[in-house]
């Protein structure tokens, strides 16, 4: 851990904020109901963990990053 009040402990979350932020709310001033306010945050949700591309897995989407790791898979006595 750094030192107290240093921001560089949540850099990784207020960088997610922020762009969470950015595309929910940019351009938008209210839903037209609560079920869709609470909808809309989820449905980022699951495009950002699943769909949108990220820099840091070269610009492809976590489910086509996955999708080209070996998915060997070891038993526990492999293991052992």
């Amino acid at each position: 851990m750094s030192a107290v009040w240093s921001g560089a402990d949540n850099v990784l979350a207020e960088s997610f904020n922020a762009t969470f932020k950015r595309e929910t709310l940019q351009g938008r001033k209210s839903w037209p109901d609560e079920h869709q306010a609470r909808l809309d945050p989820f449905r980022r949700l699951n495009r950002y963990n699943t769909r949108r591309r990220h820099s840091r897995l070269g610009q492809s989407s976590p489910i086509a990053y996955e999708a080209t790791l070996d998915t060997t898979s070891t038993t526990l006595a492999q293991a052992a």
